[in-house]
């Protein structure tokens, strides 16, 4: 591996990460066409602040741009937002995609995510809207009342296809035997992986393609344990996970390492607490479970994954670390993001790069 982020650099601001989640249900009188699910998760809270992440599932008609609407109920207001553009007035909330996530294809979901402040108490709200339409989970005519259930409802497992376009990044999410499926963890991955693509766009004027299914729900052929502890008998465990994640999807897929197809990115909801690390070398990115459960909004601010995808990304296309914290992504300066900034020097080495041809 070219790369390999110490435990020093993966250290994370500590915040309470309470896990709350709730999947909003209510009703349209237009469900015959729109149609939506919205899950509003508070990701981290501290003493009068909080951050919290909103994955919207359209199951309408398809979208080609949208806005999401909630009212907080305890005085609560945001004052960051990354993904979407949101507004306040008062106790109403508004957020609209912002150029790169307005397309939302029936089935389709997005997130986005924000920072806020509250005092006394800090409440789920009970209610959402798409475009206008209630939020009810299903698509009908029906009339009916709002639900906020407190726990998050099951969803089935999907498989991989096993085939995905060629040139394009290629993302999976091993989910081990006995770790439930959680839809923030597919779809926090794919909010990533296009915010990624926008950042390179912005930097490079070329990006990458994702494929139609962003990421591939893999289910592990082991449990937890067996991933942590395979192939582990040195002192050091910092490669046991991501390395025997990266075998299984290298045997499963008939995939290479590298790949001339795919620039492959792998992460796994499997980690040795202050053991188990990841990084990238040319040609993919291996990433084990702080970094599924940061991308699925449960580890810390989102700026601090979308600067991290974008480090490992760039190793991916063959950059190296830089010597210095320079700025650049490939420096601890992707902790800053995203005020941080590709070089014309690194520029010029991705485009030259064995994957350049994978960006238009």
């Amino acid at each position: 591996m070219v790369s390999r982020r110490t435990r020093s650099l993966l250290a994370v601001a500590a915040a309470t990460a309470l896990g709350a989640a709730v999947a909003v249900t209510a009703s349209g009188a237009d469900a015959a066409t729109a149609g939506c699910q919205v899950t509003y998760t508070i990701s981290s809270q501290w003493q009068g602040g909080f951050g919290a992440n909103v994955a919207v599932t359209n199951l309408g008609s398809p979208l080609t741009g949208w806005t999401v609407r909630w009212s907080f109920g305890a005085g609560q207001t945001v004052t960051q937002a990354w993904n979407a553009t949101v507004t306040q007035s008062g106790a109403a909330v508004t957020a609209v995609n912002v150029s790169y996530n307005g397309t939302l294809a029936t089935n389709g979901s997005t997130s986005f995510g924000f920072n806020g402040s509250w005092t006394g108490s800090n409440p789920i709200p009970a209610a959402f809207t798409l475009n206008g339409a209630a939020c009810t989970g299903t698509v009908t005519p029906t009339t009916g009342t709002t639900t906020a259930p407190t726990t998050r409802p099951t969803s089935p497992t999907p498989t991989p296809s096993g085939t995905a376009a060629v040139k394009t990044v290629r993302v999976f999410w091993l989910k081990p035997t006995d770790v439930a499926y959680d839809q923030r963890y597919p779809d926090g991955i794919a909010s990533v992986m296009r915010e990624v693509q926008r950042y390179y766009q912005q930097e490079l004027g070329k990006t990458f393609a994702l494929n139609g299914t962003v990421v591939e729900v893999v289910n592990g052929e082991h449990d937890r344990n067996w991933y942590i502890t395979t192939n582990c008998t040195g002192s050091d465990h910092y490669w046991c996970v991501v390395e025997n994640m990266q075998a299984e999807l290298l045997r499963r897929f008939a995939i290479n390492n590298p790949d001339s197809r795919w620039l492959c990115v792998g992460e796994i909801s499997a980690e040795e607490t202050n053991q188990s690390g990841g990084g990238a070398s040319t040609g993919w990115v291996v990433l084990s479970g702080h970094d599924a459960d940061g991308a699925a909004g449960i580890n810390g601010p989102m700026n601090r994954w979308y600067g991290g995808m974008v480090h490992e990304l760039g190793h991916g296309f063959g950059l190296p670390d830089s010597t210095s914290t320079d700025g650049t992504p490939m420096s601890a300066s992707f902790y800053d993001y995203p005020n941080t900034h590709f070089s014309q020097a690194q520029k010029n080495a991705i485009l030259a790069g064995p994957y350049g041809s994978f960006l238009s």
